[in-house]
């Protein structure tokens, strides 16, 4: 069984010294630790069939993790304000720009190649397809016309979110 705990920050400054990098999350399976959310990503992936169906498909999808990566790292400094609640000017979104500018691109190109199917790998879901349709979610709810360059990646994420199970979490998630 699965249990989403959360903590809060009272919590989190008597936990933080026993977590294995002194940050979360950590997804404890057999009462192991494992650190890291792109660890947790790839494991959970394996385990539940969402890595890519083939070992290429796989790196495939690694890859454009990887990618992900790169492009958060630049941009989370400008999305900072928004995941620890700190009211934040909607006009500095020509700061964001040139990151979404570099990857988002990528993405659009990525999707076309992929025939537009409703993933960015492959022909099934994948845990890069749920990273970023996640993300895109995010963007659009804080800055409605930031993707509108972007159809094919809109329309891959409008996809990926009309997954039966995937649309019932959306719809309930808080």
């Amino acid at each position: 069984p699965f249990q989403d705990v959360r903590i809060t920050e009272e919590e989190w400054k008597t936990l933080k010294n026993s977590t294995p990098f002194g940050h979360v999350p950590v997804l404890e399976v057999n009462g192991q630790p494992l650190p890291q959310s792109f660890a947790i990503f790839r494991y959970l992936a394996s385990m539940f069939g969402m890595a890519g169906k083939t070992p290429f498909e796989a790196a495939l999808v690694d890859a454009l993790a990887d990618q992900y990566k790169d492009y958060f790292a630049e941009i989370y400094p400008d999305l900072k304000p928004l995941f620890h609640n700190i009211s934040q000017n909607n006009d500095t979104i020509s700061t964001k720009e040139p990151a979404r500018d570099k990857f988002f691109p990528i993405l659009e190109r990525t999707a076309k190649n992929n025939g537009s199917n409703g993933h960015f790998v492959g022909s099934s879901l994948t845990w890069v397809d749920l990273l970023i349709a996640d993300h895109v979610w995010t963007l659009n709810k804080y800055f409605p016309d930031f993707l509108s360059s972007y159809p094919t990646v809109l329309d891959t994420v409008k996809k990926i979110n009309a997954t039966p199970r995937l649309k019932e979490w959306i719809a309930n998630r808080k």
